[in-house]
């Protein structure tokens, strides 16, 4: 199996860190769905994390209204998986199911706020991204 890797955001700081899990680690992914919460401690993170999205080896995004984890043609006028050209576009394309298996190359988690930790959660990693976002209005 490939290694997989864990992509966690911050929202308040606009940092996304990349680790890679190791086998035992993605186990613990395993059977999980789209927007469950789990303790970041296992992975040296402080603070909870959310999962998010994510994609297979092969690059199909994960949709959270796909049950299971199955690969499978859904019929899609927007959101994940479809870039619209033009206004009222609908596409068939192949996306995975909110469900994480073995065949998911890459999980997407963002950091949630907890009573107990207000302050932003620290993260012990040496691989930082720093993505900045351009807000565009349409005319």
């Amino acid at each position: 199996m490939a290694k997989s890797k864990l992509i966690v955001s911050d929202p308040e700081t606009g940092k996304a860190t990349m680790l890679e899990l190791t086998p035992d680690q993605f186990r613990v992914f395993n059977g999980l769905k789209l927007c469950s919460d789990l303790d970041g401690a296992s992975f040296g993170l402080e603070g909870k994390i959310r999962l998010t999205g994510g994609s297979d080896s092969a690059g199909f995004p994960m949709r959270s209204d796909v049950h299971g984890g199955v690969k499978k043609y859904v019929l899609l006028s927007r959101g994940v998986g479809l870039r619209e050209k033009y206004d009222g576009l609908k596409k068939r394309k192949m996306v995975r199911g909110n469900t994480i298996t073995e065949d998911i190359y890459q999980i997407n988690a963002v950091f949630i706020k907890t009573e107990k930790h207000e302050k932003a959660p620290k993260i012990e990693n040496k691989k930082s991204v720093t993505k900045t976002v351009k807000k565009t209005t349409k005319p």
